[in-house]
Order: C-alpha cells, then sequence, then structure tokens
C-alpha cells in the first residue's frame, strides 16, 4: 500500500512510503542503502505474512517522491521514522532494519529513540566517517573512495577548494542519475569491475536483478539530490554516538569481502555498541545482505517480542 505523509513540523515536505505484508504483524521499517528507495529489495508478501510482519519503508528525503531536506544528518531520520509511524497509525513499538547507507540510519532510530525502537539491525554498515582508530576507506571500492572523499573535503569550508569539490561530486552523481534514468542498468554495470565474485553471484540473478533496477530507477530516476545528501550526510558527524546504543538489541550483519563497506567499519561498529550481536559472514560481500533478510527480519521481531 502506498502513502504520502506529512513530515514532522510545517514545512510541508512530504514522505513517500509504501507497505507490504501482514497489516496486522509486528512493524519493521526498511531503510533503503545509498541510492536507493522505498521499492528496495525485500521478501514476497506471502513470505512476510508468514513471518508475521508489516514491512514499512519510504524514500529517504529528496530520493524518489520525498520532498528534499537539504543539509540533513544521519540523525534525522528518527523524526522521519516517526512521521511515518504517526502517518500510519502505528501506536505501540516497531523495529528498524537498514542496509548499507541506510545502516547508520537505523543505527539512529535506535540511538535516540529507544522508547518505541525495540531493535534493529546494521547490515553491511559504514562506521562514522571520524571513527577514532578505524583507517575508513582501508578495503575500499574505488568508487566510494573518490564519492566519500570528495565529499569530505567538501565538508571543509575553510579549505578554498571546497567548493570546486562539491561541484565535483555534484556533477558526478548527477550523470550518474541522469544515466539510470535513460538506461536503468546502469549502475551495476558501472560497478561490475569492483564486484567481489560473491556480489556478482548475487546482482546476477534475474529477480535480483530486476529488484535492484526498480530500486535504482525510483530513487534517482528524476533527481540525485537525495543520493548527494546521503553521501554528505554519511561524511558529516552523525548526531549521535554509537557507543550510546545499551537498551535495545542491534544485529550488526556483514560479508567478510565486501568492499563497498568494508569489513573493518563491521568490526569498529562491533567493538563499540554494548547491546550488538555480531554475524561476519566469512563467504559473503555486500550484495549478500539482500538474500539475508528474511533472517534478519525474523531475528528483530523475536527480539522485540521477547524471543530466544
Amino acid at each position: 500500500m502506498f502513502r504520502m505523509v506529512e513530515a514532522a513540523g510545517c514545512s510541508g515536505r512530504k514522505i513517500a512510503c509504501e507497505t507490504w505484508g501482514d497489516p496486522d504483524g509486528y512493524p519493521v521499517f526498511l531503510l533503503h542503502g545509498t541510492p536507493g528507495s522505498r521499492l528496495g529489495p525485500r521478501p514476497l508478501p506471502s513470505f512476510l505474512h508468514r513471518l508475521g510482519i508489516h514491512l514499512i519503508a519510504y524514500d529517504r528525503p529528496g530520493y524518489g517522491d520525498s520532498g528534499r531536506l537539504a543539509g540533513r544528518t544521519v540523525k534525522d531520520v528518527v523524526a522521519d521514522v516517526e512521521a511515518v509511524a504517526t502517518g500510519l497509525g502505528l501506536e505501540g513499538r516497531y523495529s528498524v532494519v537498514g542496509r548499507s547507507g541506510g545502516g547508520p540510519h537505523a543505527l539512529a532510530c535506535a540511538a535516540l529513540n529507544p522508547k518505541r525502537v525495540a531493535s534493529a539491525a546494521a547490515l553491511v554498515s559504514l562506521a562514522p566517517s571520524n571513527a577514532e582508530g578505524l583507517d575508513w576507506y582501508a578495503g575500499m571500492a574505488e568508487s566510494n573512495v573518490l564519492a566519500y572523499s570528495r565529499a569530505t573535503l567538501a565538508l571543509r569550508g575553510e579549505d578554498p577548494g571546497h567548493l570546486t569539490e562539491l561541484k565535483e561530486l555534484t556533477d558526478s552523481l548527477a550523470r550518474s542519475a541522469d544515466a539510470v534514468k535513460q538506461q536503468p542498468g546502469s549502475l551495476l554495470s558501472n560497478l561490475d569491475p569492483e564486484l567481489p565474485a560473491a556480489d556478482r553471484e548475487v546482482v546476477e540473478d534475474a529477480g535480483m536483478r530486476g529488484l535492484l533496477l526498480e530500486n535504482y530507477l525510483q530513487g534517482v530516476g528524476e533527481s540525485w539530490e537525495g543520493w548527494l545528501d546521503d553521501v554528505l550526510a554519511l561524511c558529516s558527524p552523525w548526531g549521535f554516538d554509537p557507543a550510546t546504543i545499551k537498551d535495545v538489541p542491534v544485529l550488526l550483519w556483514h560479508g567478510e569481502h565486501d568492499t563497498f563497506c568494508p569489513v573493518g567499519h563491521f568490526r569498529w561498529l562491533a567493538e563499540r555498541i554494548p547491546s550488538a550481536t555480531a554475524v561476519l559472514q566469512p563467504s559473503a560481500a555486500h550484495f549478500a545482505a539482500l538474500s539475508a533478510l528474511p533472517e534478519i527480519l525474523a531475528w528483530v521481531r523475536d527480539r522485540a517480542l521477547g524471543r530466544s
């Protein structure tokens, strides 16, 4: 079911959301990657019914049909998730699952809204860009190194070259978004040289590839702004410390061969989040998180409902 809801405050900003599965089931928010949209890969509705899950996804600001929130930070997700929950009439607690660029946003919900968030999961997530003791770019694919390093330089307003870096980042993402609009498969084709064998196996599956292409086209087919704001937010201070997540059970799931969010990020988060259960898959990479989603949904449901 598709809905447009009002963001918090008096801005008039709209948030596009969609739900699947059992409308009377346990509510779980699924936060998409970077780039992405509410139409990202997910289990079939029949499977969600069997799990007893009411799955909720929305386009982050600037993506798809959601209005932009320029200058947003990772912590701003908390108000948007609450706005969607209110718009859908959810009165009790819920869980939040984020994949890739959605991972830090899921952690923000756990850290900053523990009265409403009963459990959370961050799949193939980045660590904060200022993570002490972490070589943030070690093992990272060149395309991500280029985008995130440009964003980091663009955010340094005291650097005379920061406007040039911002323009180069914007132009690069705008070109990529336009290519997706013209040919939805272009993003995956451009990533192909950087994909580990484990990732290539996942994205070559016809069904999964179709879902990914629909996801990217919905997310950036009409605008690059959400993509830009995501990259800038991930490279800025997140607005919370993951180490403060103590009362909300958190599952960290990662593939050891991930080159888009390297495994060092997973280890850094696992060492610092007191309530974390850390699962490292030795034969998996980044896109394997898509096929792991059913078991992740069951995990957050069980922890939220007090099941072992």
